[in-house]
Parts: C-alpha cells; structure tokens; sequence
C-alpha cells in the first residue's frame, strides 16, 4: 500500500540483482530495471560452464518468473558443447537456435516479437570482473556492445575469441 492507500501493483521491470543466484552454484544473473529498454543489451548471465543443457534451465526459469514464457533461445554453436534444438523447462518447451551471435551474446525471445539480449561473461572470468561487467551491461544509458565490455572489464586471457569454445566446461576454481 501506498500512503495514499491505493494498493502498489507489482512493476513488470526486470529485477536488479547483482548478486542473485539462478540456481544454486549454477549462474548469475543481472537484469536492467528500466521500462524503457534502450540500452544495447538487456541483461547479463554469468553461466559457470558451456554446458547448454545444465546451464540454460536455471536461466530460463528465472527468465519466465519475471518475463513470462520463453519461445526461443539464440545462441553461437561454436560457443557452447552441443546445442539441442530444444529444451523442456518446467513443463514448457524452449526452441534453441544456432546463430552467429559470438560467444558474448544470448538472444532471448518472449512471444512472435519481443527479443532481450543478454551478455555472456565466460565461465572462467574473476567474480569481481564479472559483477563489474555486469553492472556495466545493465547501466540503463549503456551504449556498449557485449564484445567490448568483456574486452574492457576482463582480463584479456578470460575473453575469449569470438566463434572460440573453450576447451573445459567448468571455470578454475569451482
């Protein structure tokens, strides 16, 4: 309730959460909270591997709390170890698409028409270079493709080349 005691209805932004855990030990992820969505990107994911099949349903659920059904997820093929064509999540089914997005992009689809784009920071990136990049991606007035914030905020060993797989699934140290 307000103090004019009309009743707050629940705001359809995106959350903006740093530090919050898709699933336990699996992925972060950060969302812009503006309801105008004029920045480059939409979001931000931190996965801990490149394993689609375990790393992609914790997204998806957090994704369709906050969003609603997914249709379609598009990601590179040459940056993930096998990309199904498709996924069931909580009793729904989630198209997977192969395309030359590079390695630091997810491409999100909610309906016919409605598409988010998410960075990826790679599995092996430094917590503290991840949630900078992150906070980055998610900057409401931000400008900046995927590709450059990771060049900018990461080491330059932990981004890695576009159309690059990396060649273990789990990040050092975890």
């Amino acid at each position: 309730m307000t103090d004019t005691g009309i009743p707050l209805t629940p705001s359809r932004l995106l959350p903006d959460e740093v530090h919050r855990a898709v699933g336990p030990g699996t992925a972060l992820l950060r969302l812009e909270t503006t309801g105008t969505r004029q920045s480059l990107l939409d979001g931000a994911w931190w996965p801990r591997s490149r394993d689609v099949e375990r790393e992609l349903p914790p997204l998806i659920t957090a994704l369709t709390k906050h969003l609603g059904p997914l249709t379609r997820i598009g990601l590179d093929a040459s940056a993930w170890n096998g990309i199904p064509t498709r996924l069931t999540v909580d009793d729904r089914i989630v198209h997977l698409d192969s395309f030359p997005v590079g390695d630091d992009t997810v491409l999100i689809t909610r309906g016919d028409n409605d598409h988010f784009s998410l960075m990826v920071v790679p599995p092996s990136a430094t917590p503290e270079a991840a949630r900078t990049a992150m906070a980055r991606a998610v900057h409401a007035d931000n400008v900046t493709q995927a590709a450059a914030i990771l060049f900018a905020e990461l080491p330059h060993a932990a981004v890695p080349s576009v159309g690059t797989a990396p060649e273990n699934d789990e990040a050092p140290g975890r």
